[in-house]
């Protein structure tokens, strides 16, 4: 019959959930520790257990050898002569046994052994729970609140403890001590001083593990989860996909009136889940993962980065965004392909500049277009308009809003631009130059478009047969007319 010692050791190795015999190896190496330190000797020394009995003895062990010229550590080796006198028929090569008497051992001795029996226990355990745990990463276990240390939760596995650091949890959820909950094991810690065993309530697998046990179609692999991109607390977007043509797999994810994805939305606290059916088409797939946004069109910019762009309306563009960018940020990660996310009105303001920069990027100062006269030029310029380009791309609305630009300056600029590029679409090399009177400028202007007024037609008529150009005259006269028209528009 075992001892009472044996018996409590057997206890404590059950409720540890680890061999009874490495309890009984710690047990005697802790014996041998405090004898060796009670006798203050460096000699081998064991412990030894009787089961029966519970006696726990100390002995030395000595390596026996022929004679003394072999002798190399006098501490660990005796000969065979003197081995003989304690123990007749040794043979060289053998250990002797040399008991050491354990009664004289006090209490600091058993303190001692105490502290390595627990030492060892706990190395033990610990050794045991990586065994159990360190092969299931990424599955779902059931757990129960066991306390609250600051904002880490211990859960109670059953076989062990497992921590669920603050950045693992939903902000959504609280627990109180005892719920029972489920939890995805993340890795197992064997360097931790706490719990070794990490576990999160925010891992995708949580939400997956929640759809299979809701959604039979998902258990028995008719619908195929494909992928999933969650931030706990906030939304979760998840791909499925059917294997039977005829089984809708977004309808068997939502359930009937919603019930299956309402009860997976209960148990993680409120949490928003998107469900989408998953295409092999990236550009499709896209345009799915981005709702409840509308998509214009999708295209691949690079296949080897896997960068994708989307391009939408002017007013779904917060939408596809989301808060925070959490719709596109999630949208990206489900894909696992970068997103650039462009309304219409910036795409077409890109493809004008490539445009203009194919074309070499035309800037003509405005002081080109002599017909505007220097009070009018000054105006534009104030107001930021320093290029006969960016002139001609400014609506009349825009126009009017400048001070001093009335309807009749208006209607100087726009013949003057009109002028000025009818020089390009009849061949003439160059622009007229600011050093070019304004009389013969407006000559010219006046040969090549039929939208001249009648004054000035007339003007350029009487010009040519005359065939004396009067530059000082005709700027003079066409600096009056800018201020009569200034005049008239204030």
């Amino acid at each position: 019959m075992a001892s009472a010692l044996y018996q409590s050791i057997e206890l404590l190795s059950r409720e540890k959930g680890i061999e009874p015999e490495i309890v009984v190896g710690a047990v005697e190496e802790a014996i041998a520790l405090a004898t060796r330190k009670y006798y203050k000797t460096q000699e081998n020394m064991r412990g030894e257990l009787n089961k029966d009995t519970g006696e726990i003895t100390a002995y030395v062990y000595k390596t026996v050898v022929a004679s003394e010229d072999e002798i190399e550590d006098p501490i660990n080796q005796i000969t065979l002569a003197e081995a003989s006198e304690l123990a007749p028929g040794v043979e060289v090569g053998s250990e002797i046994r040399l008991y050491r008497d354990t009664s004289p051992l006090g209490r600091i001795a058993a303190q001692l052994a105490k502290q390595v029996i627990f030492q060892k226990v706990r190395e033990a355990e610990r050794d045991t729970v990586f065994q159990e745990y360190a092969h299931r990463e990424k599955e779902v276990l059931n757990a129960t609140v066991k306390r609250i240390e600051g904002q880490d939760i211990i859960f109670d596995l059953g076989k062990a403890e497992a921590r669920c650091p603050k950045r693992e949890q939903s902000r959504l959820e609280q627990f109180t001590v005892g719920e029972r909950v489920r939890v995805v094991l993340i890795k197992v810690d064997r360097a931790a001083k706490g719990p070794q065993v990490i576990v999160s309530r925010a891992a995708p697998e949580l939400v997956s593990n929640l759809f299979q046990s809701e959604v039979p179609e998902i258990y028995d692999n008719t619908v195929v989860i494909r992928a999933i991109a969650r931030e706990a607390g906030e939304r979760t977007k998840i791909a499925v996909q059917s294997r039977d043509k005829d089984v809708d797999p977004v309808g068997a994810c939502v359930g009937m009136k919603g019930m299956r994805v309402q009860s997976i939305i209960r148990e993680l606290r409120g949490e928003k889940i998107d469900i989408i059916e998953y295409s092999d088409e990236i550009t499709t797939f896209a345009e799915k993962a981005l709702q409840p946004a509308k998509v214009s069109r999708v295209s691949i910019t690079d296949l080897t980065d896997k960068q994708l762009e989307v391009i939408v309306d002017d007013t779904q563009l917060s939408l596809a965004i989301g808060k925070k960018g959490q719709n596109v940020r999630l949208a990206a990660k489900l894909l696992g392909w970068k997103i650039d996310i462009k309304s219409e009105e910036e795409k077409r303001q890109e493809v004008e500049q490539q445009m203009q920069a194919m074309s070499g990027g035309p800037s003509t100062p405005i002081e080109q277009v002599t017909e505007l006269g220097e009070g009018i030029i000054q105006k534009l310029v104030a107001a930021g308009i320093t290029t006969v380009e960016g002139l001609a791309d400014m609506t009349p609305e825009q126009l009017e809003e400048i001070p001093g630009i009335g309807e009749k300056t208006l209607e100087r600029i726009s013949v003057a631009v009109r002028h000025y590029f009818g020089h390009f679409e009849e061949g003439e090399p160059e622009a007229p130059s600011a050093e070019t009177p304004a009389a013969e400028a407006e000559g010219v202007a006046a040969e090549v478009t039929e939208e001249t007024t009648a004054p000035e037609a007339a003007e350029a008529t009487a010009s040519e047969e005359a065939a004396t150009p009067a530059p000082v005259e005709e700027e003079t006269g066409s600096n009056e007319e800018v201020k009569a028209a200034e005049d008239e528009d204030a």
